[in-house]
C-alpha cells in the first residue's frame, strides 16, 4: 500500500488519545475508534505512522497491532483474554527443569529460580518445580490467584502480556516483562535458556540466531507498549 497520508498527529478524545492522519483519527481493524489510554503511547503510535516510507510496511506497526487487539478482542470479552493466558502458568517453562544432575540444571537453577522466587512473592503464590518433561498440575490456589492478578489489568495490558507471555512460554516471565523497571534484555535471555545451551553444545545457527534476535525485539516491544500506559 502507498503512503496516503501527510500529517500525523495525536488528538485527545473521549478522556484517552487517538492518532490522526491528516485530521482523521485512526480506526482500528474492528472498525472502532482506535483511542488509547496516556499520550505517551499515542506518540509512539504515531511515531510508527511518521516513519513509513512511500510504501507502507505493516510489520512496523507493533504498537497498533497490540492497541487493535486490546480494542477488538480483548475489551469485549476479558475474561477469555485470561483464560488464554492460565495455561502458561500451568505449563510455565522456568517450572519445567533438567535432571538435578544434569549441566542444565545449573544454568536453570541460576537464571530461573530468583525469577520464580520474585513471582511467587509479588503474587503470593507457589509454583511447584518439576525435573523432567511429565507434568504435575500447579496448586488450585496458585492458578486462582493470578487469574484475580489478571483481572486487576486494562485490556491494553493484557495485550501486551499476551505477547510477552506467549514469546517467553512463560506467565512468570510474561508478567515481570509489565513492571517498567524490569530488565527486559535479561528476561528474554532466560526465556531462551534451553536454546542458548543447545547453541553453546553444538555450535550456533545464523538463521536460528536470527530467529531469537526477532522474537526478542517482539518481546522488547510487548514490554515497551505495556510501560507506555
Amino acid at each position: 500500500m502507498k503512503r496516503f497520508y501527510e500529517d500525523v498527529t495525536v488528538l485527545a478524545e473521549d478522556g484517552g488519545f487517538r492518532v490522526a492522519l491528516d485530521g482523521r483519527g485512526i480506526r482500528t481493524q474492528g472498525g472502532r475508534p482506535q483511542i488509547v489510554p496516556s499520550a505517551a503511547l499515542a506518540q509512539a503510535m504515531a511515531a510508527e505512522w511518521e516513519l513509513q516510507g512511500e510504501t507502507i510496511d505493516t510489520a512496523r506497526f507493533a504498537f497498533r497491532d497490540m492497541a487493535d487487539y486490546a480494542i477488538d478482542v480483548v475489551a469485549p470479552d476479558p475474561q477469555a483474554a485470561r483464560a488464554d493466558l492460565l495455561p502458561y502458568a500451568e505449563t510455565d517453562t522456568l517450572c519445567y527443569r533438567a535432571e538435578p544432575d544434569e549441566p542444565l540444571a545449573a544454568r536453570q537453577r541460576l537464571l530461573w529460580e530468583p525469577l520464580v522466587a520474585m513471582a511467587e512473592a509479588r503474587h503470593g503464590v507457589t509454583f511447584t518445580r518439576v525435573s523432567g518433561v511429565m507434568h504435575k498440575p500447579q496448586p488450585e490456589a496458585t492458578l486462582a490467584a493470578l487469574d484475580r492478578e489478571l483481572a486487576t489489568l486494562s485490556s491494553f495490558a493484557l495485550a501486551a502480556l499476551r505477547n510477552t507471555t506467549s514469546l517467553a512460554a512463560s506467565l512468570i516471565i510474561g508478567l515481570a516483562a509489565l513492571d517498567p523497571a524490569a530488565d527486559i534484555p535479561a528476561l528474554w535471555d532466560a526465556a531462551c535458556v534451553e536454546e542458548d545451551w543447545q547453541a553453546e553444545l553444538w555450535g550456533k545457527d545464523d538463521q536460528a540466531q536470527a530467529h531469537r534476535t526477532r522474537r526478542g525485539q517482539a518481546f522488547a516491544k510487548a514490554a515497551e507498549f505495556a510501560h507506555l500506559l
